[in-house]
């Protein structure tokens, strides 16, 4: 891969149309090819396997979770390049973006001239994380040896009636598609309320989200 000088390929998530425009133009005046757009977290996840892209440029918010489509990405097209693209500076965005695989976090407010110089830098194995939020993450792995603790499900943590269905079923082993045909909703429902389980848990893989469950049921 000429990292240097090849038109290199992205795939752009955002819910947001004018987003969406302004970062196409930023990335091909910058020397990238847009070969796919998607408005949600299973679109996205759709676009990116079948595009294989060189970068996927997800908003972290967007409708599914773009945690949880990282997460999926990173997990069955490790070649992918994952950057996540946010408003947040939250430490929790953060850091479940870097465990879901993400190798970038850019923040939405920064210079639309340096996002493709991010990506580039990204593709040639640099770290592409605002300043401000460096520190952050240095302390973190600092920190972690003199702080450990079990994974808990997060207090806020609420899952709909539907989605304990979905739960259940990859507790139980079933792939979407046999979870879609036991509950009569399609494939890619399935995909949005697996997206939403691992948002609300703050988990990364579908195995995770069942480990958690699991733990938090036999403690009751």
């Amino acid at each position: 891969m000429d990292v240097e000088g090849s038109a290199l390929s992205v795939v752009i998530a955002d819910d947001h149309p004018a987003t969406r425009a302004a970062l196409r133009r930023s990335l091909e005046d910058g020397g990238f090819r847009t070969v796919g757009e998607a408005v949600d977290a299973p679109s996205a996840v759709d676009a990116v396997r079948s595009l294989r892209p060189d970068v996927a440029l997800l908003d972290i918010h967007m409708p599914g979770g773009g945690i949880a489509a990282a997460a999926e990405i990173t997990a069955h097209v490790r070649e992918v390049a994952v950057v996540m693209l946010t408003v947040s500076r939250s430490d929790d965005d953060l850091f479940d973006a870097l465990r879901a695989g993400a190798r970038g976090y850019l923040l939405k407010d920064m210079d639309p001239d340096r996002v493709p110089i991010a990506l580039r830098g990204v593709l040639a194995g640099e770290a592409a994380l605002p300043r401000s939020l460096m520190g952050k993450v240095i302390a973190e792995f600092q920190d972690r040896e003199a702080r450990p603790r079990r994974r808990q499900i997060p207090t806020n943590a609420r899952l709909s009636s539907r989605e304990w269905e979905v739960a259940d079923g990859l507790g139980k082993g079933l792939t979407t598609n046999e979870i879609a045909d036991v509950l009569f909703i399609g494939d890619n429902t399935v995909r949005t309320h697996i997206a939403s389980i691992m948002r609300k848990l703050r988990v990364s893989t579908r195995e995770e989200a069942v480990e958690l469950l699991r733990e938090d049921d036999g403690e009751k």
